[in-house]
């Protein structure tokens, strides 16, 4: 990490926060979880919830590599019937389509796929476009849990699975660079910048609905496997090719094409950010990966220049807009999430409270 994130404090001998507070507090307590029979328990319990159903939970499947090895797990290891849940918001790289489809068929699960209205989504895209924010990407994130949510909150599904973990990512994005779930944030950026009602789109609802609503008083819960039990992401993909033919992507998140463009051209050239900053000092503190290897494959830039040409040809195809128009709000004046009606204050308060009962771990903030 460096100062792309502005908020980073070095002590005297150059270690900065990410680092103190991964070994300070983060890796205790996940070692401690690890040592323990949690993963056993929470087995249990989704065997016990599952009873006299055609599931036991839902997980949440993009194609990527955590969510891909942790349905791998859940069948295989664990002996869960979990019903595979996959949002498509448009933007499926080939290669995601086929690992999800090798997932399902190699393993015999049931697969549930929602489809978010295209003219929704491409109305939203283009609004945090013109907004100039760095969270150009937050559409998607919506679509995904909101979607979720919805499901499980309609069908009486207690849990879902996800393939959030602290083994690749207990280094966190700094909040400028992705501040998404504001929904604030989502209806003031969407009322200024777009153009048409939204309608069916998966965003209505406040952050204690997420939080406090639907695991506290409906029951809804997302849980994280992967934190309960050892996880090396390169031994994981190697596991997955030889089982099911799966396909690795060249980096994290780039299973959707609009992420791809998102991390590997438009973060890194308009503001700076270059999210394998965070990905590789996740691998370090983990010890997946050595500094010096990062440094240098952090000498290359995370695409060639053919590669973001037509990147960035196909996702103005997509949008319906021009490459100038696109290019446009490229050069546009950078942006931050507080020059936006926000509840950034609230949720900072949120975490701290989340942090000091127990309930979240993870992150220096």
């Amino acid at each position: 990490m460096d100062t792309s994130d502005t908020m980073i404090k070095f002590d005297a001998r150059g270690v900065c926060d990410h680092c103190r507070t991964f070994y300070g507090k983060t890796l205790p307590r996940w070692q401690a979880d690890l040592a323990s029979n949690k993963l056993e328990e929470m087995v249990i319990e989704l065997r016990r919830a599952g009873r006299g159903r055609d599931f036991d939970c839902m997980l949440g499947v993009s194609g990527g590599i955590d969510s891909s090895y942790l349905t791998y797990l859940a069948k295989e290891q664990l002996g869960l019937r979990p019903l595979v849940f996959h949002v498509d918001a448009g933007w499926n790289s080939q290669e995601a389509v086929n690992n999800i489809e090798k997932l399902v068929d190699g393993l015999n699960l049931d697969l549930y796929t929602e489809v978010i209205d295209w003219e929704e989504m491409r109305d939203l895209q283009l609004a945090y476009l013109k907004a100039g924010v760095p969270q150009i990407d937050a559409p998607q994130d919506f679509a995904f849990f909101g979607t979720m949510y919805r499901f499980a909150d309609k069908y009486k599904v207690k849990y879902i699975l996800t393939g959030a973990n602290l083994s690749t990512e207990c280094i966190r994005n700094p909040v400028e660079w992705s501040y998404y779930g504001d929904t604030v944030q989502f209806h003031a950026i969407h009322s200024k910048f777009g153009t048409r009602p939204l309608v069916s789109f998966p965003v209505t609802h406040h952050i204690l609905w997420h939080k406090v609503y639907l695991p506290h008083i409906k029951g809804i819960r997302a849980l994280r496997p992967l934190n309960y039990m050892p996880y090396v992401k390169a031994e994981a993909m190697q596991l997955l090719e030889k089982k099911l033919g799966w396909q690795k992507y060249p980096q994290k998140h780039f299973e959707s094409r609009y992420t791809r463009f998102v991390e590997g051209y438009w973060w890194p050239l308009k503001f700076g950010y270059d999210t394998r900053r965070v990905q590789y000092s996740s691998l370090i503190v983990t010890n997946q990966m050595t500094r010096e290897e990062a440094l240098k494959k952090l000498q290359r830039p995370a695409f060639d220049e053919e590669t973001i040409a037509r990147d960035i040809e196909y996702v103005a195809a997509k949008l319906r807009i021009s490459v100038d128009e696109l290019l446009g709000y490229f050069n546009a004046p950078n942006k931050s999430h507080r020059d936006y009606k926000n509840q950034e204050l609230l949720f900072s308060l949120g975490a701290t409270i989340m942090k000091s009962m127990g309930l979240e771990i993870g992150g220096k903030r």
